[in-house]
């Protein structure tokens, strides 16, 4: 039996049978106004974080979903929409895709607003999309592609660049570990299908995207996710598993390397209104502004001592020097 092969068995009986916090955290449940998730879709909130980000959300896009689960993330999407088939999810397990239809079921008794035509729902495999080419505004994913190893993961990147339309996002949620992890770990199949073996450093998880040619990176959010002791894993030493918040942009990729905002700001505190590096960055006096590791790293290089560069917050939140 193969490692995929593992991962849907462990996921077929979450279908059958929801398994509250069976490989994440619960990732957070909007509270917006009209907005009402069914207890089922909670129990089957298999996901490490949030893909759904408002400002992701304007201009009426086209959204893919893969890997279902209970269907949350599709109905905080299709919030959004309000269209028929305005999300599409898509799912290898036969019995997850009719766990979630039956879930939009109950969504529609809770939500006047919602329609289970808002959302398409297709069997298919993250390594061969059942999606056109460049048809998509916002392709996401939470704690899949985690899954996957180096191979298979760059096909699954592969194949969302494929979709998604020039300028469109890939919005995601992983675990990342900076420490090396044994060889019984990495291949245990199962630890792996709940989201923890797999996981890589987030230099490793950032190059496995611009790789694939995404010219701008996005590190939303960095937090807290799980411990695997000796007393309850195969380790001899206490191993920390964080989990990332991730959008891809499929830009065109600079000639000097791709754009990646890990939280970084440079603030200007010099004698004059506004610093000009002449590439492109202003500087307003005494107002930070949030810049690419790239750019922090040109900007310090100038050694100049009326500017100031910040360590990475691993938290960016628009409006940065790119």
């Amino acid at each position: 039996m193969s490692y995929l092969e593992t991962t849907r068995n462990v996921y077929r009986d979450a279908a059958l049978t929801p398994d509250v916090g069976l490989c994440c955290t619960t990732n957070p449940i909007w509270e917006l106004p009209g907005l009402k998730i069914p207890k089922i879709m909670q129990e089957m909130n298999y996901g490490c974080g949030s893909t759904v980000h408002p400002r992701d959300l304007s201009n009426n896009p086209k959204i893919l979903y893969v890997g279902v689960g209970g269907g949350m993330e599709l109905l905080q999407f299709a919030y959004f929409s309000r269209k028929n088939v305005g999300v599409i999810g898509v799912d290898s397990v036969d019995e997850m895709l009719e766990a979630s239809r039956k879930n939009f079921e109950e969504a529609e008794l809770q939500n006047n607003w919602f329609k289970s035509d808002f959302v398409e729902l297709k069997k298919g495999d993250a390594l061969d999309l059942p999606v056109a080419d460049n048809s998509i505004d916002v392709a996401a994913q939470n704690c899949l592609f985690n899954i996957f190893k180096t191979e298979d993961l760059k096909k699954a990147l592969e194949e969302m660049y494929r979709v998604l339309k020039p300028h469109g996002r890939l919005v995601m949620s992983d675990p990342t570990c900076e420490q090396l992890m044994n060889d019984e770990l990495r291949n245990d199949e199962r630890l792996r299908a709940l989201c923890l073996s797999g996981s890589l450093p987030l230099k490793e998880y950032i190059k496995a995207l611009t790789d694939v040619g995404f010219g701008t990176i996005e590190i939303r959010a960095r937090k807290p996710y799980r411990i695997l002791d000796p007393k309850h894993y195969p380790t001899e030493e206490l191993i920390y598993i964080e989990s990332v918040e991730v959008a891809a942009i499929k830009d065109p990729m600079p000639e000097d390397g791709p754009c990646v905002f890990t939280g970084k700001a440079a603030i200007y505190y010099g004698d004059e209104d506004y610093f000009d590096d002449k590439k492109g960055h202003v500087l307003l006096k005494n107002q930070p502004l949030a810049v690419c590791d790239k750019t922090a790293a040109a900007l310090a290089d100038l050694n100049r001592n009326d500017i100031f560069i910040s360590d990475s917050t691993f938290h960016y939140d628009g409006g940065g020097c790119c």
